[in-house]
């Protein structure tokens, strides 16, 4: 995992101080509920902050539960998911976004980050 943070960090030509954490289901519906306003676990929450002189740092959340219903869901190895929500929260820390529901699979960030995504299998 740590390979694909430094690998979004060097494509973006960006530095950043990330932290990734994983967490359980219930942690992860917490967070959610807490910053998202949804009762509900989700598979990643990032959270991107600037520090002194500008630095860029973020911290990464990642709960394996929902990965791995994901993974299943789309016939993909675990690992593949758990590096897909890794690059994707990368690019949340650096400031990318991407519209919610069906749409974002089409929209450039979601592109960008399988192109990381691909580079580092």
């Amino acid at each position: 995992m740590t390979r694909a943070v430094e690998a979004v960090l060097r494509g973006e030509k960006r530095a950043a101080l990330v932290s990734v954490s994983f967490v359980g289901r219930d942690r992860m519906r917490m967070l959610n509920r807490r910053w998202k306003k949804r009762d509900q676990p989700t598979d990643v929450l990032a959270f991107a902050l600037t520090g002194p002189h500008g630095a860029r740092t973020g911290d990464i959340y990642i709960c394996p539960w929902v990965a791995t219903r994901e993974a299943r869901a789309r016939g993909l190895p675990l690992r593949q998911e758990l590096k897909r929500l890794v690059i994707h929260g990368v690019l949340h820390v650096l400031g990318y976004d991407h519209p919610a529901g069906p749409r974002r699979t089409i929209s450039p960030m979601w592109r960008r980050q399988e192109r990381y995504l691909r580079g580092t299998r």
